[in-house]
């Protein structure tokens, strides 16, 4: 099975990967940091299974994700994070992922990685447990449908929350730069003068 690792940890890039050639069945052809990474290599290897971390530097494992199975439809994506969110997973469900679990489950993983490889969709033990709760909760508000990318969410809220430009970038890792293009962006979609405004629109209509 040749599979590619992307996690924004180095460290637990390349601990992932001795544990699983440790096994004897599992070959891991490349490992990347980035979402930029996880493109890229998914289309120089074309691996079995990518197994690729959430929250990451940029784009995201989801956004990454997305962009992949645009030009791969059969591509085996499964995610590994320590972020049990519901966006996430539901994320995740809803765009052909063939898995998503926890990094504490990390005894689990070349199994889930095995379960992947017969066909099977695989999802931790605590996020199985939640699934028919978030299945029926699916979030109402339709960010794609108003062209909002998951940063641009991220920063939507984080405004919502009452954090300065500085606040967002230092917990986004973006320059501050970055964050007022976004923002600004972020109120052109949705035809808002300020970010006042935004924080008003993100508790009537987004968490409605």
């Amino acid at each position: 099975m040749k599979i590619v690792v992307i996690d924004d940890d180095k460290l637990v890039a390349l601990s992932l990967k001795t544990i699983l050639e440790a096994t004897g069945e599992i070959t891991v052809a490349a490992m990347g940091n980035c979402g930029a990474d996880a493109i890229r290599l998914y289309r120089e290897t074309e691996p079995d299974i990518m197994l690729m971390d959430i929250r990451m530097e940029g784009m995201t494992g989801i956004e990454a994700g997305e962009q992949i199975l645009k030009t791969a439809p059969d591509a085996r994506l499964l995610y590994l994070t320590t972020f049990a969110d519901d966006e996430y997973i539901v994320k995740a469900l809803n765009m052909g992922a063939k898995g998503y679990i926890l990094k504490q489950d990390f005894e689990g993983i070349a199994p889930a990685l095995e379960a992947v490889m017969r066909g099977q969709s695989v999802f931790g033990d605590k996020i199985m447990s939640r699934l028919p709760e978030l299945m029926k909760q699916q979030e109402q508000y339709d960010f794609a449908a108003h062209g909002i990318s998951d940063k641009e969410r991220d920063i939507m809220e984080l405004v919502a929350e009452g954090l300065s430009n500085k606040e967002i970038a230092a917990r986004l890792y973006l320059s501050e730069g970055t964050v007022r293009n976004y923002l600004s962006t972020l109120l052109d979609k949705l035809s808002l003068r300020d970010r006042t405004q935004l924080a008003v629109y993100y508790y009537t209509e987004v968490k409605a």
